[in-house]
């Protein structure tokens, strides 16, 4: 088979992997929730065969060690979080009104400095947008309890996950061979190259960003329980969690922190301080968390990795931030290797069109000199 047939072949089947994900999309989440358990915990199971068990044993004594662990956590955490959720709820009525308070005499002295007609036009559009804001929110709820997938989704991810996982966790060497075995004998090689390339971005991406969030979600959450917040525990671990997407976790925890506290404490002392944890966090994350599990030369970009989920979301949705990352690893990697194959061709160094001599090979991380 010639060379432009053979990438005819592979695009043809490309675009047959993509219209059956983009179809498939709604029932797609555990299958590839379980592949991403699967990957990241297959470099357990392999130290774990060279301690002499064998596949099938390391895969259930990880399974069963990671069961563990997950109800041992969540025997730990669900008593705190519905202690904290029992008392925010019970104190809310009373952070409304201390809110309201605090906040009618500043209203009146603005209201005061304007003309009565644009404090009528003012009162006239906040009205509007209230209404159009709680009729969102309804559409959204009625969404949120009338979708079937929804449920079918949550229902899958928690009991179906651990069994996909489980299967692909016990064959995953034998799947990687199998797909070594499919490649082009002619390029089978420069592939793998390319898929190890991308195996040491994502290991040390996705591994390194899951303890990241994993440590974040923790110092938040001890840091935010110390200072005597209310709902310390469930905003730091959610800060944690959405650290994955860069600086978005610490954005939200802040700003959904500062809330609580302005609502709950009367001086300004405990606001500062529940400031001053996310601030912390993020100095420790940027200085150590980051370089040392993470590293600086995993080949991706924050801004790349920003865009990539929430295209991925933006596409399709929760399957798509799992995607998402994988995605841009894949596009990256090809991009640098297409570019050094430009960088070494005549389309670059112009000696097919002129016949000169040949321009030294350029690097592709190094741009030419003018």
């Amino acid at each position: 088979m010639s060379g432009s047939r053979q990438i005819r072949f592979w695009l043809i089947g490309f675009a047959v992997f993509v219209v059956g994900l983009w179809l498939l999309r709604e029932v797609l989440l555990p299958f590839v929730a379980g592949m991403a358990v699967a990957y990241f915990l297959d470099p357990l199971a392999d130290r774990l065969e060279k301690w002499g068990l064998s596949r099938l044993m390391a895969t259930v004594v990880i399974t069963a060690g990671f069961v563990l662990v997950l109800v041992a956590a969540l025997l730990l955490l669900v008593p705190l979080l519905q202690a904290q959720i029992t008392a925010f709820v019970v104190r809310l009525p009373g952070y409304i009104e201390m809110l309201r308070a605090g906040a009618e005499p500043v209203l009146e002295r603005i209201l005061e400095r304007l003309p009565p007609d644009q404090v009528a036009h003012i009162r006239e559009t906040a009205g509007s947008y209230a209404g159009d804001a709680l009729a969102f929110v309804g559409k959204l709820l009625q969404g949120v309890l009338t979708g079937g997938f929804a449920l079918l989704n949550l229902l899958s991810l928690l009991f179906i996950t651990p069994v996909v996982a489980f299967y692909q966790l016990r064959d995953w060497d034998r799947m990687v061979g199998k797909v070594d075995g499919w490649l082009p004998r002619d390029h089978a090689e420069t592939i793998r190259e390319r898929f190890r390339e991308i195996d040491s971005i994502l290991a040390g991406f996705v591994r390194g960003q899951a303890s990241v969030c994993l440590a974040l979600g923790a110092f938040y959450a001890i840091g935010l329980t110390l200072v005597g917040l209310d709902l310390g525990l469930l905003v730091g671990l959610g800060a944690g969690i959405l650290s994955f997407i860069p600086y978005l976790g610490t954005i939200t925890g802040f700003v959904v922190g500062i809330g609580l506290a302005l609502a709950q404490f009367d001086g300004y002392l405990p606001v500062a301080l529940v400031a001053g944890v996310f601030v912390a966090g993020q100095m420790v994350e940027g200085n150590f968390l980051t370089p040392k599990l993470v590293g600086d030369r995993i080949g991706l970009h924050p801004v790349w990795v920003i865009f990539a989920l929430l295209a991925g979301g933006a596409l399709f949705g929760f399957v798509g931030l799992l995607l998402g990352v994988p995605v841009a690893a894949v596009i990256g990697v090809l991009v640098r290797f297409f570019l050094g194959q430009y960088l070494r061709s005549p389309l670059y160094t112009g000696q097919g069109a002129r016949g000169g001599t040949a321009a030294p090979a350029a690097s592709p991380d190094t741009p030419p000199a003018p």
